[in-house]
């Protein structure tokens, strides 16, 4: 069974039934559901993904996606290490940085993103949820 990191921006694709990438991130989190993979999310992408649900929804159905999006995924905690190894690192953007940080330390099989370009310097596999279904 493969764990893939999840990346935020797959996250809020499916909670917020983004158009045009709700459909792969549906049936990518389907796939954990019939256990044929195990998906893992950063600490930081269970934070930002609520944050950024509070645009269109009240903090009360905000908490409740969260509640049931939680038993979908693994959190991995975002520890000091990480966070060392994402300041150093030579990603651009400190949120991708950490992402792939986290990754790594968890020794995890492929990140999930639909930014591959963020990712470029990554020694482990980046794909998009398209690129992975259809593999």
């Amino acid at each position: 069974m493969e764990n893939l990191l999840i990346d935020t921006n797959i996250v809020v694709d499916l909670l917020s039934r983004r158009e045009n990438f709700y459909q792969e991130a549906q049936e990518l989190f389907t796939l954990a559901d019939e256990n044929d993979v195990k998906l893992f999310i950063s600490a930081l992408t269970f934070v930002n993904t609520h944050y950024l649900l509070l645009r269109h929804l009240s903090e009360n159905e905000a908490r409740k996606v969260m509640i049931k999006f939680k038993l979908l995924v693994k959190i991995l905690p975002l520890e000091d290490k990480i966070l060392e190894l994402a300041l150093a690192s030579d990603f651009r953007d400190f949120e991708d940085a950490i992402q792939y940080h986290t990754a790594l330390e968890n020794k995890l099989n492929i990140i999930i993103t639909r930014n591959k370009k963020d990712f470029k310097t990554s020694r482990i596999p980046v794909l998009t949820a398209k690129e992975y279904l259809n593999r």
